[in-house]
């Protein structure tokens, strides 16, 4: 990583347009893949997919290939090492080493750079200098991703909730298994393994939902996110300075950008597992129909809350032991989760907001669940609920999108006190409706039957106006820009 010198080596990257979902690259690389995948016997699929992952990883980055062989081989070899271990400090010590690389790796990628800069600068306000050891290190694409997932199979077999596979390329699949490689769903072990070693039969329903989950995952990504993209940036752009009005538009757009771009990477993740047979779990549940914090992280980034919720918060005593536990137990499980996306103090503030929100309902929702107010009706009530958590939840979005501290600072003034909306403010807010509408229309109707998949029971003539519809905006305003999926940086 650095010279003999002492000066850091710029590394130099693929372009990380080269498999992209929304590419006509992948489009054909998946094709090929799925062609033969359908003719080969299970094993045969199982080394198919296990190869493409890992051509499908090199395209990002070939060098990188060596972090996630040695995740796989470390968390293979510590989990049989678990469950053979005689003693409980054997077992200690496996998990330890199990937990030490994996942490170990993703803390020199993600965090070397942060923490060397705040030690730098901690020193120089006591009145010490430090040299700069910091490095031009590249964060390796989906790394946050397959360690949580690793880290969780040896942790499962450490509290005996799972046994091990003693087949290598199994574990080596589930490890890579490129739908979800960059960007999760973060599986688990005892989900996702057994559906790696057994034949798997693809159903006529696996095969509908999945091309609806595909399309629908495609339609989010380059009508409703990749649109919404240029008014996000337009408001955050650190050199320009806006007005509060433009601004407060700017949080709405990315609100949904962050929405469409994320739930639509996992949509076509899970929907191109299910046509391989496969079932990943749901990562999103309309969790801008939510109204209170605790229901927001049931509904977004399931995968990741539940992960933070079994191996970080119950660990650490969860609801158990009064207020005060409980209180601190949120707070450091959320500091921690915004630490996960990224290093810098946006995250570490917008991790400890949301932390804040959720102790806050905890306090008052003893309270809340007394309130109606009469002469409203529940869907009205509902509503203005789901209004003003929407609200709370675009204040923390603003703290993760924003580019530094005094950036969260000066917009917050802007939109605090601002007193009139301009013109470019009312051209954004009609863009915001025009791009989210078919969104919003299509998530009200799952939430009422509380089915992510209830267009799949619409009327065959239904659904083909649906598409047809959703087709034409894509066709029509679609960005086909191949900006590359946010979360692909975490």
């Amino acid at each position: 990583m650095v010279e003999e010198s002492g000066r850091p080596i710029q590394i130099q990257r693929y372009s990380a347009q080269e498999m992209l979902f929304n590419s006509l690259n992948f489009l054909l690389f998946f094709i090929i893949v799925y062609s033969a995948y359908r003719v080969l016997p299970h094993r045969g699929q199982n080394y198919l997919l296990l190869i493409a992952s890992y051509y499908f990883y090199a395209c990002w980055d070939w060098r990188f290939l060596g972090l996630i062989w040695l995740s796989t081989l470390v968390d293979f070899l510590c989990g049989l090492k678990i469950h053979n271990a005689v003693s409980q400090s054997q077992r200690r010590l496996f998990l330890t080493i199990s937990v030490g690389v994996n942490l170990g790796v993703l803390a020199f990628f993600k965090y070397f750079n942060f923490f060397m800069e705040n030690l730098q600068a901690l020193a120089t306000s006591a009145g010490w200098q430090l040299d700069d050891v910091t490095l031009n290190i590249i964060l390796p694409m989906g790394i946050s991703f397959y360690t949580f997932q690793t880290m969780s199979y040896t942790i499962d077999i450490y509290r005996k909730r799972l046994e091990p596979t003693r087949h290598f390329g199994d574990f080596a699949l589930f490890v890579a298994f490129f739908p979800q490689l960059v960007a999760g769903p973060i599986e688990r072990a005892a989900r996702l393994l057994p559906q790696v070693a057994k034949e798997r039969v693809i159903t006529r329903k696996q095969l509908s939902d999945g091309l609806w989950l595909v399309f629908f995952g495609f339609f989010l990504k380059v009508f409703v996110a990749d649109n919404l993209a240029e008014v996000a940036n337009a408001a955050f752009d650190p050199s320009a300075q806006v007005s509060g009005d433009v601004a407060l538009m700017g949080v709405y757009a990315f609100a949904f950008q962050i929405f469409g771009d994320f739930a639509g990477y996992s949509g076509i993740a899970i929907g191109l597992s299910k046509l391989m047979g496969f079932e990943l779990m749901t990562n999103f549940r309309f969790p801008y129909l939510v109204t209170n914090p605790s229901d927001f992280w049931k509904h977004w980034h399931i995968s990741l809350s539940s992960w933070l919720r079994d191996y970080l918060y119950i660990p650490l005593g969860g609801s158990r032991g009064g207020n005060f536990s409980l209180y601190r137990n949120l707070i450091l499980t959320m500091l921690l989760g915004g630490l996960w996306h990224g290093a810098a103090w946006t995250f570490v503030i917008w991790g400890a907001y949301q932390g804040g929100i959720l102790i806050v309902h905890r306090m008052l929702k003893p309270h809340l669940d007394k309130i109606t107010f009469s002469g409203l009706g529940g869907s009205a009530w509902w509503l203005l609920r789901v209004i003003f958590m929407f609200q709370v939840i675009c204040v923390g979005w603003l703290f993760f999108r924003a580019q530094s501290v005094e950036q969260i600072g000066l917009m917050l003034s802007s939109i605090l006190s601002m007193s009139s909306i301009s013109s470019v403010a009312i051209f954004y807010a009609m863009q915001i409706v025009f791009f989210t509408w078919v969104l919003l229309l299509l998530q009200i109707m799952q939430i009422r039957r509380d089915d992510l998949l209830a267009t799949q029971k619409l009327s065959a003539g239904r659904k083909a106006v649906l598409f047809a519809g959703m087709f034409f905006l894509m066709a029509t305003w679609g960005e086909y820009g191949g900006q590359e999926f946010i979360y692909f940086q975490f």
